[in-house]
């Protein structure tokens, strides 16, 4: 039960990271470089999410 619960925690969180990803590529058509978005993307708690997700998801496998 608690693989389930874990698996749905790295799922929304990738989930909305990803989400926040894609809304924030709007800085490249404002005239920011690609370096800018990166280091944006790298740093934006929002953003991060996508990697404590992504995290979630390989712990949870490596356990399940």
């Amino acid at each position: 039960m608690m693989t389930l619960i874990w698996y749905l925690i790295g799922i929304i969180t990738s989930s909305i990271g990803l989400f926040f990803i894609i809304i924030n590529l709007n800085l490249l058509v404002s005239g920011a470089g690609f370096s800018d978005f990166i280091k944006f993307i790298l740093t934006n708690g929002e953003c991060l999410l996508f990697w404590i997700g992504i995290g979630v998801l390989i712990l949870t496998y490596e356990r399940g």
